[in-house]
Parts: C-alpha cells; structure tokens; sequence
C-alpha cells in the first residue's frame, strides 16, 4: 500500500527568514533552499510573493499618481460647479411654475 505525501507547511516566520537570507545574504538562493531543506521552487516563489507585497512606488508612478490626483480635483471642481448650477435652476424653475 502506497503511503500519502505529506505537504510540508511552514509559518511565517520561516519564510521570511529564508527570503531575507536570500536577499540580504550572500548566499544564492540555491544554497539558502538547500541549507534549510527546501525546494529552490518553493523559495523561489516565497522571493517574488515577498517583492510584489512590500513594493515601494517608483519616482514616476508618484508622479503619474500626482498628476492622477490634480486632473481628479480639477474634474471634481467641475461637478460642484455644474451641480450648483443645476440646483440654481431648479429653484428658478420651480418658481415659475408656482405663478
């Protein structure tokens, strides 16, 4: 009879560490996986998940971000002015249907 595989599991804590030894370690990446018996797959994607969750902004998405946000204030300065143009005319309109 054929025994079942057991997945490995590991916590955080593990994870993290091993990235960050990869990272600001000397080491390869290999080594490091080898070093704490795991696959160089598994770590290899340990790295990446760790690098696209604790991405920093670069200068230009920043500045595409401010430029973002001032077209977004401009259009929003448009729509008060357009709604309290609309709510003037409703008054005006609905005193003219009262006479």
């Amino acid at each position: 009879m054929e025994e079942k595989r057991r997945r490995k599991s590991f916590d955080k804590e593990f994870k993290l560490s091993a990235v960050k030894l990869v990272l600001e370690g000397n080491q390869s990446l290999s080594s490091v996986a080898r070093d704490m018996g795991i696959a160089d797959n598994t770590l290899q994607n340990w790295k990446k998940k760790y690098l696209e969750t604790n991405r920093e902004l670069t200068e230009d998405e920043l500045k595409i971000d401010k430029a973002e946000y001032k077209r977004l204030l401009r259009e929003n300065k448009i729509l008060k002015e357009e709604r309290d143009i609309l709510k003037k005319a409703i008054g005006y309109f609905s005193q003219n249907n009262e006479k």
